[in-house]
């Protein structure tokens, strides 16, 4: 099995030398790109704003590291992490876009980074040493067929440990997971806030186990 590439160092940092308004209008520009080219992939037309990032990583900080993001886009859910007190090495960051990967990867070079498709981590060992304390997820999953969200949460939950939590926004009015994909799954999901700061609003769902963590415990196969 090939694991894949990760992120190389890049002289930059975050963000390189561009001022913080002509980064936010490149990552705008990104966003309508690659939601032309690819609408079912892409969740919104704009980044997340600092506010739904705020919430959507309010239950996260250095205890529940390392994490695993899904969908980072331009990392703006990633920034908000390293607000929160975790190091960029406690990161590893799922993307499947190209033109998203090569901004992460000079935005966060100390960050693990992979580009790859989220639906198909089931088969790589991400967290050997220790399970990740928390998934965030930047996935629009409300466009997804139930077979790719169902190998998602599978995927997800197989490298969180045992009370560990999976965020997951949404613009609808409920949960974006169906009611027989959590039962499927034995998961549970609770909104634990919402903000009209966003461009739509959006809410945070916490979707995590529901009963005791056993050893050996698998989410059932799609």
């Amino acid at each position: 099995m090939t694991f894949p590439k990760l992120s190389r160092p890049v002289a930059g940092g975050c963000g390189g030398d561009a001022t913080p308004w002509q980064e936010q209008w490149s990552d705008r520009a990104r966003f309508i790109r690659s939601w032309i080219t690819e609408p079912s992939r892409v969740a919104a037309v704009v980044p997340s704003s600092a506010s739904l990032a705020r919430l959507i990583t309010s239950e996260i900080g250095a205890a529940q590291s390392p994490v695993l993001e899904l969908g980072p886009g331009t990392g703006v859910f990633t920034k908000a992490l390293l607000d929160r007190g975790l190091d960029q090495a406690d990161l590893t960051l799922v993307e499947f876009g190209v033109e998203f990967v090569t901004v992460l990867r000079e935005r966060f070079p100390r960050a693990r980074i992979l580009h790859q498709d989220a639906s198909r981590l089931s088969a790589l060992d991400l967290f050997p040493e220790a399970a990740a304390g928390a998934v965030v997820s930047g996935l629009g999953l409300l466009s997804m067929p139930p077979r790719t969200v169902i190998a998602i949460l599978t995927s997800a939950f197989a490298c969180l440990r045992p009370h560990g939590a999976f965020y997951q926004f949404t613009y609808g009015p409920r949960c974006p997971v169906a009611r027989p994909i959590l039962d499927r799954l034995g998961l549970k999901a609770r909104r634990i806030g919402g903000t009209v700061s966003n461009l739509p609003p959006a809410a945070v769902y916490r979707i995590s186990r529901r009963g005791p963590h056993r050893p050996g415990w698998r989410s059932p196969s799609p």
